[in-house]
């Protein structure tokens, strides 16, 4: 019996060739595993021993030799295979372990030049891997140390079982494939591939999915590129999340990053119903509570700025305006907090606390969803603020507090599910309507949610304005400045309705849908 071991990551990799060689097998190693064996006082045998070829190209080629590819795809149910092995002098390897060079890694460092990084391309080990792999009812391929052991205990036993020769096999080949991946990833150059494939990382498995008769994981992107958002969060109290948790984190995160400013968005079903913007957090936070302190109940707060134990103070002190009890939270998520702030907030039994890296607006993201059959992928709804033009369309013009609040509020808007209206006032969202099947609903809505604030507010719309019908509303209800796309057949008459209302209105030529 035989075994290649070659990984890039040395861990264990002393204790598994101890076990093989107590067990009779003959163990081979590439330079720097050779070495490393070597030092634990083992005694291994070079590639080249069993190649007969010495390693050239400074290590480039080592492994792509028929002596260790013909022992490894060799089928030991098929009496030619064994016959032509014979004929040229070749024997079987039955054991294969290794694991990639670092690619993610390297890449992931900051100002990598192109040379580096393709020397960081794996040839020989996805080639064994692929060979032992395809092999798998006589091969065993291991990519992750933490299968070693299992391993000899199995061979220890008499053998390991062919269910779990298959599943090492998939593991090896979701090894390759998401290292592939990454390189792909790195070296294409166009937006919207022909092909394209997606490397995951299960982050940890959920308790259920949107209801409990659903299975469900968390998994963070696994090729260029640092972790990010809501999957780089590290949770720093209360009970583990669940699926409808982090959907409603990633909205909230997501939405108090898009601001520069000191900003609070507070979220209920992955939609806020509060989000403010101010000088100081504290503010910030008061502004986005009283937007919608009913719906604020069992909320989810993203916080852009280090929580500071007047900042949980602030929190902790606020009361559900019904009850007069202390309001329920289930997950606040900032970059930092001070040693004294998680003190008090972790007082609450039932708040999860989250820390995550604030998420780089300019860097260029895509989003993924699925479909019955399918995935649809788009780069982020992420336009510079200094991008973002408003042209007045009326004859009154809005005041510099009115745009103000409608270039919030446009910001604003972009995070509420269409059809989505969004009422602002001092770098508050007051009010909101969403997800209705018509504009009319979602403007009735966001009037009642602003109540006695909707006076001289202004409204951002995600989509253009069909019918005059939903600025007479809003006009009744004292909106005095409106920002919209445009782009209907009936631009025209929705702009002489806010003339005739004395409603100041801007176009910015784009869209915010979010479905």
């Amino acid at each position: 019996m035989r075994a290649i071991i070659a990984p890039y990551d040395k861990t264990g990799a002393a204790d598994l060739a101890r076990g093989l060689i107590e067990l009779g097998y003959e163990v081979y190693a590439t330079g720097g595993t050779h070495q490393h064996l070597s030092e634990a006082g083992l005694e291994p045998h070079s590639i080249s021993e069993l190649s007969g070829f010495p390693e050239i190209l400074d290590g480039r080629v080592k492994t792509l030799h028929p002596a260790i590819h013909g022992g490894l795809l060799a089928r030991r149910d098929l009496p030619e295979h064994m016959a032509e092995l014979e004929e040229h002098g070749l024997g079987t390897i039955d054991l294969v372990a290794v694991n990639l060079y670092p690619f993610v890694e390297t890449i992931s460092q900051p100002d990598v030049k192109l040379e580096d990084a393709l020397e960081q391309i794996d040839i020989g080990g996805p080639t064994m891997l692929r060979a032992g792999a395809k092999n798998f009812p006589h091969v065993l391929t291991l990519v992750d140390p933490e299968d070693y052991e299992s391993v000899l205990e199995a061979l220890r036993a008499g053998e390991v079982p062919l269910d779990v020769r298959r599943k090492l096999a998939a593991k090896a080949f979701q090894h390759v494939a998401t290292y592939d991946t990454a390189i792909a990833s790195y070296l294409r150059d166009e937006d919207l591939p022909e092909n394209v494939t997606i490397a995951l990382h299960k982050l940890q498995e959920l308790r259920y999915g949107e209801n409990p008769h659903q299975e469900a994981a968390f998994y963070a992107n696994a090729g260029v590129g640092a972790p990010a958002g809501i999957a780089a969060a590290e949770q720093l109290h209360g009970i583990a999340l669940s699926y409808v948790n982090i959907l409603d984190a990633d909205a909230a995160w997501s939405a108090a990053c898009d601001f520069d400013q000191p900003t609070v968005a507070i979220i209920k079903h992955a939609t806020p119903c509060g989000l403010a913007v101010s000088d100081n957090i504290i503010q910030a936070w008061e502004g986005a509570y009283l937007g919608d302190p009913m719906s604020a109940f069992g909320g989810i707060v993203g916080i852009n700025r280090p929580v500071t134990r007047e900042i949980a103070k602030t929190v902790r002190a606020t009361k559900h305006p019904t009850s007069g009890q202390r309001l329920l939270l289930h997950i606040i998520i900032a970059p930092e907090y001070d040693d004294d702030a998680l003190e008090l907030l972790r007082k609450s039994k039932d708040l999860r606390i989250l820390r995550a890296p604030l998420i780089d607006q300019s860097e260029r993201r895509y989003e993924f969803r699925q479909v019955v059959g399918g995935m649809l992928m788009q780069s982020r709804d992420a336009v510079p603020d200094t991008d973002v033009e408003l042209k007045v369309v009326t004859k009154r013009k809005p005041t510099d507090d009115e745009m103000v609040n409608l270039r919030f509020a446009w910001k604003a808007v972009k995070h509420v599910k269409s059809n989505a209206i969004v009422l602002a006032k001092g770098g508050s969202m007051v009010g909101a309507g969403a997800g209705q099947p018509n504009r009319v609903n979602s403007v009735h809505l966001a009037l009642r949610a602003a109540g006695e604030r909707a006076p001289g507010s202004a409204l951002a719309s995600d989509a253009y304005f069909p019918f005059p019908d939903s600025i007479e509303m809003a006009a009744e209800g004292g909106v005095r400045a409106v920002v919209q796309p445009g782009g209907s057949m009936r631009d025209q008459e929705v702009i002489d309705a806010c003339d005739e209302l004395d409603v100041a209105m801007a176009f910015t030529g784009y869209r915010h849908f979010r479905h």
